[in-house]
């Protein structure tokens, strides 16, 4: 028997009261969770969701969306209600209990919720998604949504004709501040060291690209603003000096954290967490428990593709276990 242990220190409430056995349970309520939810569901498969936090994951803290098909501008949490609203209007069942303990033997999947009641499963479908490691430092929190961004995709497009400070030096920094230059009017990549980590060909068309410039050594010490974020404070780590660095906008890239480690000992990940899954069908190494969005390995990671995940995922469980 296999065990991993999750332990989660909020209040549980459950939306509708749970049964003790599913066809399918899937950790995690954000888009990947919630369509698999809609595509189980709608196959016939008994379904069960546990988000312990907001429905929506991610998207429910966003202010707006303005990438995802079908809608121009959305409000966030709106698009978060309506992905649970419609994996309800197929049946499936939303609990915003915790998970306190994850057992499987052969095929016996038992989920223990935090108020210590048993749910077996046939699949599992695994969506506790990342988190944006932060630089933590004073402000960043305050003016997260407020001109503190972790996404140049998502957001890019509210800071036109502005000036934008990078803070990383790895691909995803590199790429996304290539990415910003489209509509702002100038990126500044701030980097702790005196050279990129990105590969060459990023490195080569960030030198090459008039509207980036570069801070070297140096790192963030505070975020500013006043409704939004103006400046930001930053220390020289060759001399120690300090400096204002007057911006419209701070972008961070310095890392995801894959919401997964209490998976590591269950199933294959990659080095730095990141679950692998097989490409089609979405199953783990571990048969009958699958894993979607942003908790695996791969590249892009955004609302639509994590919605692809999530249907793929379903149907795959259908195909290959019912």
């Amino acid at each position: 028997m296999i065990e991993v242990v999750f332990f989660d220190l909020g209040d549980s409430k459950s939306s509708k009261e749970t049964k003790d056995q599913y066809d399918m349970v899937i950790i995690g309520g954000g888009p990947a969770g919630l369509t698999a939810a809609i595509y189980a569901a709608r196959g016939g498969l008994d379904t069960l969701v546990i988000e312990k936090s907001s429905e929506g994951g991610q998207i429910a803290a966003t202010e707006k969306v303005e990438n995802y098909p079908g809608f121009i501008s959305i409000d966030g949490l709106e698009l978060a209600e309506k992905f649970s609203d419609h994996a309800r209007h197929f049946g499936a069942t939303i609990s915003n209990k915790g998970v306190r303990n994850l057992s499987i033997c052969c095929d016996k999947k038992t989920i223990v919720l935090d108020d210590s009641s048993e749910i077996e499963a046939k699949t599992i479908v695994i969506a506790t998604g990342a988190t944006h490691r932060k630089l933590g430092v004073p402000g960043e929190k305050d003016y997260e949504g407020k001109g503190v961004s972790y996404c140049a995709i998502c957001d890019g497009a509210f800071f036109r004709d502005k000036h934008v400070a990078v803070i990383g030096g790895g691909n995803s920094a590199i790429d996304e501040g290539l990415y910003l230059t489209q509509t702002a009017a100038q990126v500044t990549v701030v980097h702790r060291r005196d050279q990129l980590r990105a590969d060459k060909i990023l490195q080569e068309r960030a030198f090459n690209n008039p509207k980036m410039d570069f801070v070297w050594n140096s790192v963030v010490e505070e975020i500013q603003g006043d409704a939004f974020v103006n400046n930001l404070i930053l220390k020289n780590l060759k001399d120690g000096t300090q400096s204002d660095f007057q911006v419209d906008g701070v972008f961070i890239y310095i890392g995801l954290v894959p919401n997964s480690a209490l998976f590591k000992n269950l199933l294959q990940t990659t080095h730095d967490g990141f679950i692998k899954v097989n490409p089609v069908t979405y199953e783990t190494s571990l048969p009958g428990v699958f894993a979607v969005g942003d908790v695996i390995d791969k590249e892009l990671r955004q609302i639509i593709n994590a919605a692809a995940d999530g249907a793929s995922a379903a149907s795959s469980a259908i195909k290959l276990y019912f």
